[in-house]
């Protein structure tokens, strides 16, 4: 399934007119900048950086200030934020929009990882609807002529469903899109996306495109995706691990100026050895360190050989690599000319997780507005300096 090409933007975010109306999903510890120029090498679209804690930017924490840092091949920069604070939020939208940082801005309303919700952050935060309002307008106006936009959940669980006020809510303030991951924290990763979720919330917020995300694994995917629930435009998280070419399988198969650019990809085990050491190079570049690059790259190596004849042996040394030059050694000794495996590289890859009870804040769902209570947990959740 493919949408026919056209010679306009496929997708146009505030000002930026992108060739593929595809964006990459922020991912803690992946969506680094070498991942971000590896994608970018084979596709279009938009590229955002990982999730990136408003306080710690404000703050000036080192390794956020590392995080935000963009090649000079990348445009536009987009950055994605974590915050619990309307004036903590506002104060790191300016801090990027005056520094000349970011040419897009991504809110995070969707993370369900309990140490984020457990405070009243991520897809918890949305349930507040006075604070979300807030938080967003204040955010819209901070950013001016960047655009903003908010990626969210469906709620918290089935029974807490906040995807369509937090989405009229953000249309009202001004940003410039919004994504909706369709599940719910709750949900975390497991089951099946909820697409429907993504056509009810298209119905409801018509004056900004809006974005699906969940179980795009293909570019046959994201096409039907946007068929079915009349999204505008696709955002791809766990679908690239391992397959950084997906960027060009969508924008040919999903239309736009750069369908007609990008190149088929016979994904030989030739291929994928020399994506994954173009990744790890980038990697020793971005952390000007070949022991840290190398140490880094290790986590994406099942991913990257999924269905290819690497054996067991092979797989765990390239696990344990400290250098390029070990990485050299071990992919000369794989059959490069091995054929695409087919059915057995395709399909989910990640953590599914199992449903499971959100970690809120006590007392959190029972009420909409602010209580002592829940204000406290989130004074104590904008103490991170984690760096994102």
């Amino acid at each position: 399934m493919s949408l026919s090409v056209s010679t306009g933007p496929a997708l146009r975010i505030g000002p930026i007119a992108l060739d593929a109306p595809v964006v990459l999903a922020p991912m803690a510890g992946i969506t680094n900048t070498a991942f971000r120029r590896l994608c970018r090498e084979y596709g279009a679209g938009l590229y955002v950086s990982e999730m990136i804690t408003t306080r710690a930017l404000v703050e000036r924490n080192a390794t956020t200030m590392r995080l935000i840092t963009h090649h000079e091949s990348e445009t536009p920069r987009s950055i994605q934020l974590y915050g619990v604070d309307p004036s903590t939020t506002e104060a790191a939208v300016r801090l990027l929009v005056e520094e000349d940082r970011a040419d897009h801005i991504d809110l995070n309303f969707g993370c369900p990882v309990p140490k984020v919700t457990r405070k009243g952050g991520g897809a918890a935060l949305p349930w507040k609807l006075g604070l979300f309002r807030e938080i967003v307008t204040r955010a819209a106006r901070a950013a001016g002529d960047v655009p903003l936009t908010v990626k969210m959940r469906k709620g918290i669980d089935s029974d807490h469903l906040t995807f369509l006020d937090a989405g009229r809510i953000a249309e009202d303030a001004g940003v410039a899109a919004v994504a909706l991951h369709a599940r719910t924290a709750a949900e975390f990763y497991s089951g099946q996306a909820d697409w429907a979720a993504i056509a009810e919330l298209k119905r409801a917020v018509t004056g900004i495109p809006v974005l699906g995300n969940g179980d795009i694994w293909s570019a046959d995917d994201a096409a039907r995706m946007m068929a079915e629930t009349g999204c505008d435009g696709v955002v791809v998280g766990r679908g690239c691990l391992g397959r950084p070419w997906l960027f060009g399988d969508l924008a040919r198969g999903l239309g736009g100026p750069a369908a007609a650019t990008a190149a088929p990809v016979d994904a030989t085990l030739g291929f994928v050895a020399a994506a994954f050491r173009r990744h790890a190079e980038l990697l020793v570049e971005f952390f000007e360190d070949e022991g840290r690059g190398c140490r880094d790259i290790r986590k994406h190596v099942a991913w990257y050989f999924k269905g290819y004849p690497v054996g067991g042996e092979t797989r765990a040394q390239l696990a344990t690599v400290s250098t390029l030059a070990e990485i050299d050694d071990l992919l000369a000794t794989l059959d490069l000319d091995a054929p695409y495996p087919g059915a057995a590289a395709e399909g989910q890859r990640g953590r599914a997780g199992t449903p499971k009870r959100p970690a809120l804040p006590d007392g959190w769902l029972q009420s909409r507005e602010m209580t002592g209570d829940a204000a406290r947990a989130l004074a104590d959740a904008e103490v991170d300096t984690s760096g994102g």
